[in-house]
């Protein structure tokens, strides 16, 4: 039962790294650009923000099921999922430095999980 909140938890987790790639997109294709509504009223800002309220409602309702030690962990692969989505969709470059650092996160969590099967 906890690793089917644990695979919400880590959808959550999704959700909110694809809203921050669309707030990146956003935020570069509107350099410069004029007024409030150029800014901050485009479909990636709105869409991005409205994604990041969900992936934010999804841990308060996990939290009542499973230990907070476990939901902290899956969200550490936040990092992990905004590095792939940026190389995949921004073309950003996965240095050693990152892919180092995400490489110790995913076996940190694969180390924690072994303690919950």
């Amino acid at each position: 039962m906890v690793i089917s909140y644990l695979l919400i938890m880590a959808c959550g987790v999704f959700i909110s790294s694809v809203s921050q790639i669309l707030l990146k997109i956003s935020a570069e294709k509107n350099i410069g650009a004029k007024g409030f509504k150029a800014q901050y009223l485009n479909k990636f800002v709105i869409i991005g923000y409205l994604l990041l309220f969900i992936a934010m409602l999804i841990p308060l309702y996990v939290y009542q099921f499973i230990p907070l030690k476990y939901g902290a962990v899956i969200e550490s692969l936040g990092y992990v999922f905004v590095m792939i989505l940026s190389a995949v969709i921004l073309r950003e470059k996965i240095t050693k430095r990152k892919l180092i650092g995400n490489l110790l996160i995913v076996a940190g969590v694969i180390i924690f999980s072994l303690k919950i099967f």
